[in-house]
């Protein structure tokens, strides 16, 4: 059973309120519902509270819940899946492998087993919201009503989205959109945890008409829009040669770059393309581990950042310990810019709470702070050396993972605790996943 927290204080060792801050030692928080009512010094609480329970989370930082702001759960299914031959490039990719041997494959029931065990596995992360792309052409309609129900069972904050394209055809493309519309309205009426996006995939697998009634719809619904944006050079070099401009520039002459577009990846854009991403607060979603592994390249984001744009931290279904992604973030630019000073370690913690957040929408979400939402973690501290104000967010940065999480809690209820997911059967997750994957793999993938 999922605990509810009423009027409980959090006793921790460390505390991360706010991650433009320093962190506090022997600070905690008192929850009330679903909100942090109170943050102060462990003996104050205790004095402040005496009726109130006790949370006793010695040796244990108390951090805002992680939010991973791009992840593709059913992806879990293509993990180790066989091939015998890698892809030759990003389309080769898409069009080879990803679309015909994943994608098109799934069924519902496949959507949901993957659903739920990567809820799970969002959890033992610290993740505790997330916006999710799901791509299934042959499961519509209705994949997301599905998918929504095993969310809500789980007890995330999850915005959901299908990725429309016309790549299968345009009938299919208005499915989709279809899909996003009808889920957005239905999640209104319920006022829970879970919301929709509008979503379509790129420029290359939707039309100009296509994409501006994406905009459209989502203005007329009140939310963002999102796509995949030069994830590697394939998109830029065919807007280039189709459209006589960069994709965020051709975004922009069709009249839908704003502040209500998400851009995920953005890892071949350019000095000018950051400027309008800037001037026009295009929001951005950064994948370093998986940019790596498609061979699209590094992201500019710290040239993203230092020009004002939002910036938020996403798994992509492919690496999904969240600790393992702000460790991507936090070397890779370093690397890259031969400069050890690039993406401090309380940048990245930023990116990967507050500021993440804030570029999927979520209002209240990445503090601990009195009136913010109860959606936090609590992460073992006992390390071979000191923690102190100044080694905190590097020292957990690279030296933690997610079986460090000893507990996890979204809006006030205890979703994990003592490092054990409540309430679930992990191993029967596991083998409804295996069995779904198995599905996937019925055809040896030979590129």
């Amino acid at each position: 059973m999922i605990h509810s927290m009423d009027n409980t204080v959090i006793l921790p060792t460390w505390l991360i309120a706010n991650t433009r801050e320093p962190p506090r030692r022997n600070w905690g928080a008192r929850i009330v519902q679903d909100r942090v009512a109170d943050v102060a010094p462990n003996d104050r609480l205790c004095q402040r509270y005496p009726d109130d329970q006790q949370w006793d989370a010695t040796d244990q930082v108390l951090a805002p819940g992680f939010v991973n702001t791009h992840t593709h759960l059913y992806g879990v299914l293509a993990h180790g899946i066989p091939l015998e031959h890698a892809p030759s490039g990003f389309l080769p990719f898409l069009a080879e492998f990803w679309w015909p041997r994943v994608e098109n494959r799934l069924d519902q029931e496949m959507i949901c087993a993957a659903t739920d065990l990567q809820c799970v596995r969002l959890l033992q992360s610290g993740v505790t919201s997330f916006y999710d792309c799901l791509e299934a052409p042959f499961a519509l309609p209705g994949c997301l009503d599905a998918q929504a129900q095993v969310v809500r069972r789980r007890g995330l904050r999850g915005i959901l989205s299908f990725e429309a394209t016309e790549r299968v055809s345009a009938a299919n493309g208005q499915l989709g959109l279809k899909e996003n519309a009808e889920f957005i309205a239905a999640c209104r009426t319920r006022g829970d945890l879970v919301s929709g996006m509008m979503c379509f995939h790129t420029s290359f697998s939707c039309s100009a008409d296509f994409i501006r009634q994406a905009f459209t719809l989502a203005r007329d619904l009140q939310v963002p829009v999102h796509m995949h944006c030069a994830e590697g050079t394939y998109e830029p070099e065919y807007v280039l040669e189709h459209f006589g401009k960069r994709p965020m520039c051709y975004y922009d002459s069709l009249g839908v770059a704003g502040p209500d577009m998400l851009a995920s990846q953005c890892v071949q854009v350019d000095s000018a393309e950051i400027a309008l991403m800037a001037e026009r607060r295009v929001r951005m979603s950064h994948m370093p581990l998986s940019n790596c592994e498609v061979g699209g390249g590094i992201a500019p984001v710290p040239e993203l950042i230092a020009a004002g744009v939002q910036v938020g931290l996403g798994s992509d279904g492919y690496i999904d310990d969240f600790f393992e992604v702000m460790r991507g973030a936090f070397l890779i630019h370093k690397a890259s810019h031969r400069d050890s000073r690039v993406m401090p370690a309380n940048l990245v913690w930023y990116l990967a709470t507050e500021g993440g957040a804030r570029v999927i929408g979520l209002d209240s979400v990445g503090r601990v702070e009195p009136g913010w939402q109860a959606d936090l973690q609590l992460i073992d501290a006992t390390l071979p050396t000191p923690l102190t104000e100044h080694n905190l967010y590097d020292q957990l940065l690279l030296y933690r993972n997610q079986s460090h999480v000893r507990a996890a809690i979204v809006a006030g209820r205890t979703l994990m605790r003592d490092g054990q997911v409540i309430g679930l059967d992990v191993e029967m997750l596991h083998r409804r996943a295996h069995a779904a994957a198995a599905r996937v793999w019925a055809h040896r993938c030979e590129l």
